[in-house]
Parts: structure tokens; sequence; C-alpha cells
């Protein structure tokens, strides 16, 4: 989905599973048989139980690859600040995964944090630090949000104070750090597996989460989404369904 912010962010709000689900339906008449069964399959594997927070990302190609990680990885939540540098998804990085994952914006790291401390989440701060937690030891059983810094200086200290922990990937070479994008691939693969294979962690979206994610998703395949979703609304649920 493209960034989420307050004018797309509560669409199907007003609708009860059943109805989310009866309004799938309608709209996957509108596209291939292909990609509904695409979407079936893919929102089983979707997860909020991580998710990631990028700090002020100077190369929006970087940003652009970390998104790509996300959606290849099934990590459905993105939170991009935006204090200095602005973000734009950069295609050519991203192929087209800015229409999968959902993207926040956001004006600074404390607010951000406060948001996401409100949701469950433990805030893991990523550094090179020599006491700092292996990524391979991180306990994940909790929500937790994975924070990465920019490419010339890393995280502000304002980021790291605040943070629940910090983790690091090992590195046994001369170079003393991964390049942003790598480092979240590399952290995203080891830390979805482990939570995957934890029977105790409940990290798959809510019935009613998948239902709402694959109707934001219709929009992204069917010509001039959002007005044919609405359209589909008002033949399903009246004139004023929308506003129900």
């Amino acid at each position: 989905m493209p960034e989420i912010k307050e004018s797309n962010k509560n669409l199907f709000t007003q609708y009860t599973l059943d109805e989310k689900r009866r309004l799938y339906e309608a709209a996957a008449e509108l596209f291939s048989e292909n990609k509904r069964q695409l979407f079936d399959r893919l929102v089983q594997n979707r997860t909020r139980h991580i998710c990631v927070v990028l700090e002020d990302i100077f190369q929006s190609h970087n940003a652009s690859a970390v998104l790509r990680s996300c959606d290849c990885f099934g990590v459905q939540d993105v939170h991009v600040i935006e204090d200095r540098n602005k973000y734009a998804p950069n295609s050519d990085v991203s192929m087209g995964s800015d229409k999968w994952v959902d993207y926040y914006k956001h004006p600074d790291i404390l607010q951000t944090y406060d948001e996401l401390h409100k949701k469950g989440y433990r805030i893991i701060a990523t550094l090179p630090h020599e006491n700092d937690t292996m990524i391979t030891d991180l306990d994940i059983t909790q929500p937790t949000a994975l924070v990465f810094g920019t490419e010339l200086t890393g995280l502000t200290q304002e980021a790291i104070d605040h943070a629940d922990g910090y983790v690091k990937v090992p590195m046994y070479g001369f170079t003393e750090s991964f390049n942003i994008s790598v480092c979240a691939a590399l952290s995203l693969f080891y830390l979805t597996e482990k939570m995957r294979a934890n029977k105790d962690i409940h990290w798959q979206l809510s019935e009613e989460e998948q239902a709402t994610l694959k109707l934001y998703w219709c929009m992204q395949v069917i010509h001039d989404g959002r007005h044919v979703m609405e359209q589909v609304e008002k033949r399903l649920f009246g004139e004023n369904a929308h506003k129900k």
C-alpha cells in the first residue's frame, strides 16, 4: 500500500469482518483468479509482530531496498522518520514493494517511539557496539521494532537513548559496518525465521487485519482502485457506504 496517512488509513474500519469479506469477493471479480489466489496465500504470511523503523535515511534507494526486503520477508509495517531527509520510493529499487508494504512517515523519532510503545512494541536499535546483543540472541517473544540509522552517521543519540535494547549483526572483516539495506535484510531474514519457528509467538495477522489488508491490495491491482472500490461499496452497502 502506498504511504499510509490520515486520508487512507481508515478506509474500511466501518465494516464488520463479514462485510469486508463480501467487499473483497466483489472486488476480486475485477482481477485475475491467479492474483486472487496469490493474495489469499501471501496474506497468511504477513506479520506485524516485527516492524522496521528508518531514521532519516539519506539515500532513497537504500530505504526502498529495505521496503523490498520487508515485502520479501512478510513484514508489513515500515516507519520512516523524516526529521531532515524526505523519502520517496525509488521504483527501480523497490520493485513495486511499496504497493504491498504499509509505510508511515513521522516527523521525529520520539513521536514514533511513543506510538510504537502504545502498540506494545519493544524498540531495538541496531548498533555495531561490542557489548550489544547478537542478532541471533535477540528475544522476540514481544512485538519488536527494529530501528536502523542513516548511512553516514548511524542512529542519532536520541534514537539510541530512548530505545529499549540494542542488537548487532556479527562482522569479521575490515569494514566496520554493513550497508543499511544489507543489515536490514540480514536482520529480517534471521528474525522472521526465528519468529515463524516459535509456536508460542502469534505472529500472523488477525482475520480482521487480513481482510482489511486484502482490500488495500485490491486497490493496487485495479485501475483507479480507490474510486472503483468506492463504487463497489455503494453497490453492496448503499450510497452512504463509506460513511457507515
